[in-house]
């Protein structure tokens, strides 16, 4: 009987890719790069990125529609994405008072969220720093 070589299970793969990107990207991109590795089907990434969002290994950019890895150490905490209109750089930050803000709107309110993400648009520093004044 022949040995089959040990398979890389598609969150795994899926995971890998994102990591190898500079971007968040969409769950089609993922598929054309993965398309060589044998993950022919747009299910089959969507399957793994609910999988890998589930764990809190990556986070899904709305506004952008794209999936990009999670810095980790979140704790609870609410994510705020900067996305930078002009580059298309986006970095994740954790900010303790915006969790406590929400936090303290649920409290006021009753609403309980499920899920909370903040995503800024603008610019960021270093094309900030290449406009020149009017």
């Amino acid at each position: 009987m022949e040995k089959r070589s040990k398979r890389i299970p598609h969150a795994e793969r899926v995971l890998k890719y994102l990591q190898s990107q500079d971007r968040p990207v969409s769950a089609y991109d993922i598929l054309e790069g993965l398309r060589d590795d044998g993950v022919t089907a747009s299910t089959t990434v969507y399957r793994a990125l609910e999988k890998l969002l589930d764990a809190g290994k990556v986070h899904r950019v709305e506004s952008l529609n794209a999936w990009t890895v999670c810095c980790g150490g979140h704790d609870g905490k609410t994510p705020v994405f900067a996305i930078c209109d002009d580059c298309g750089t986006v970095t994740e930050h954790v900010d303790d008072d915006f969790t406590n803000s929400i936090a303290g709107l649920s409290k006021r309110t009753g609403f309980a969220p499920n899920h909370s993400v903040l995503e800024l648009h603008g610019r960021c520093s270093d094309c900030s720093a290449t406009v020149s004044p009017h």
